[in-house]
């Protein structure tokens, strides 16, 4: 076994079934996203509807279908069939056919198909599109730390839907887990086409912030804390079909496992469709910040002004506090977030190639020289950047500011948010845990930024790369991350410091372990790694 696979395995258990990332996580994300599962079943059924009898709630059916239609769930062979998802119905195929003719072309000796005897096992499309399976609402996450984008909207709250088998077990108490390998994020704005609220003045940011703080402090679980998330004064009071910005799905569309040819490898299908509101349909989009690495290699032109885009001061700045909007003439609509993809530069990184000194046969786009002199040129403006201090953290955030990279840093599997799943009695380790580690990690910057909405302060958008946690008030965060795999503690990514402190990368070199523990590199060049017990 390879040592990254050994890593890799280490981190699937620290996110899957580390009891204190259940405990820890509990009181971390309360207030910035909803994941009791009785009231998610709740916010899906809707089994209680004495206290609004008109609402239809948050199963999948009223985002996406005609005003009026049934109101029980909506199986898949009818989602499918929507008009206004015709379109991710014929891109997700598309991407498919591609995905199978790449690998025939460059691996023509090892079979790929649907089942367990073709070595690369693909994902079941017939399912997908089946009356067999459906999306089950697994969690309501509050984004309103991503207002930056568009500050007229408040940001965003995203519905998070987890494929799965439709059918009878949902009523056995004995049920296991009937789950595939996939999520639908619905995402709306925070603010849309709201209604006033009492005294006709519209619903405000600042108001909504307070609605998500003031749900953590609510003594209301299960079916009761649902009712009154939806209720007068609930945060999701408002939250409704009009305010649907865009579809993004995440599948596992292959794995291949263990043999003696290789190590096991997945790879996961990212997409994002945005709504057309004139002709009433999800339309395939380029992703955000998902760098078409390809196709900029490729066509010296697009590189010069993607290198001379992003290197412009003011560029840089957004790029290194993680607020960059990269225009869609340097993005790709579709994305292959593998895993794992291991701590050192491959292939497998959705940036690989693009800086000096990654071992790519292709001329890079951005040279050290070129990276050394940004740097210099945002110190001449009295900017000192947070994150990105050298070419390694220049390249680290060309991989993690996508969409792809992200999810292949701290995540399980491919995901970061699977949800629990509330509809198996005796769920598995797998799904005990709603959230990956960097979802977890990220919680105390957005309640900070909630926090400033609400108060009427300016937020502070900036985040820290995906793998370690950006601190602002030092001692606030540290309350509630300290010597947890969240920063320094057990599992946590650190960089394995040099004796001679003018060796270490000035990007990394606080990424430190708790008392007791030791940064283990993961990879054979880099010098990230994980927290252990010092003596190992």
């Amino acid at each position: 076994m390879g040592r990254a696979l050994q890593f890799f395995i280490i981190l699937v258990l620290l996110c899957s079934a580390w009891p204190a990332h259940a405990v820890e996580g509990a009181a971390l994300e309360r207030g910035a996203a909803v994941t009791d599962p009785l009231a998610l079943r709740e916010l899906d059924l809707r089994e209680h509807r004495s206290d609004r009898p008109d609402r239809a709630g948050f199963g999948l059916r009223p985002l996406v279908a005609p005003a009026g239609s049934a109101a029980a769930p909506i199986l898949n062979d009818e989602l499918f069939a929507l008009p206004s998802m015709a379109p991710v119905r014929r891109a997700l195929d598309g991407e498919f056919e591609r995905y199978v003719a790449r690998h025939r072309a460059s691996l023509p000796g090892e079979t790929i198909g649907v089942g367990t005897s073709h070595d690369w096992q693909m994902f079941d499309r017939d399912l997908l599109y089946s009356r067999r399976s459906r999306f089950v609402l697994a969690g309501i996450v509050n984004r309103m730390d991503r207002a930056y984008v568009s500050p007229e909207t408040c940001g965003e709250i995203r519905l998070i839907y987890r494929l799965t088998r439709a059918g009878d077990a949902e009523a056995v108490e004995n049920a296991q887990s009937l789950r595939l390998p996939m999520t639908l994020n619905v995402v709306l704005r925070a603010k849309g086409e709201k209604k006033p609220v009492p005294g006709g003045i519209a619903i405000t940011c600042k108001e909504i912030a307070r609605r998500w703080l003031a749900s953590a402090e609510w003594q209301q679980t299960g079916a009761e804390f649902a009712i009154r998330l939806m209720s007068a004064g609930g945060p999701l009071e408002f939250i409704e079909p009009a305010d649907v910005d865009r579809i993004e799905t995440n599948l596992q569309i292959a794995h291949a496992p263990k043999s003696p040819v290789r190590d096991f490898r997945t790879d996961y299908l990212l997409k994002v469709f945005r709504f057309d509101p004139k002709a009433r349909v999800f339309e395939e989009a380029p992703m955000e910040n998902q760098i078409d690495r390809e196709r900029i290699l490729a066509d010296r032109n697009l590189a010069h002004d993607f290198k001379a885009w992003l290197l412009d001061p003011r560029r840089f700045n957004e790029f290194d506090r993680g607020t960059v909007l990269i225009p869609e003439r340097f993005l790709a609509k579709a994305a292959i977030a593998a895993t794992p993809a291991g701590f050192d530069p491959s292939e497998l990184q959705p940036a690989f190639g693009l800086v000096q000194g990654e071992g790519a046969t292709t001329p890079p786009v951005f040279s050290e020289s070129d990276v050394v002199a940004a740097l210099r040129k945002v110190a001449e403006v009295g900017v000192t950047p947070a994150n990105i201090r050298s070419v390694a953290g220049f390249a680290r955030r060309l991989n993690d500011v996508t969409c792809s990279g992200c999810h292949q840093t701290r995540g399980i599997g491919g995901f970061h948010f699977p949800g629990v799943d509330w509809m198996a009695a005796q769920p598995s380790n797998a799904t005990v845990v709603p959230a990956s580690p960097h979802f977890f990690g990220d919680q105390i910057r957005r309640r900070d930024i909630l926090n400033s909405v609400k108060w009427g302060s300016s937020p502070d958008y900036s985040r820290g790369f995906s793998e370690r946690p950006q601190l602002r008030t030092r001692s606030e965060f540290l309350g509630e991350l300290a010597g947890t795999g969240y920063y320094d503690g057990w599992g946590a990514h650190c960089y394995q410091q040099s004796a001679k402190a003018a060796d270490n990368d000035p990007s990394f070199r606080a990424w430190t372990c708790a008392r007791g523990l030791a940064c283990q590199p993961a990879g054979k060049t880099s010098r990230i790694g994980m927290c252990f017990v010092g003596s190992r």
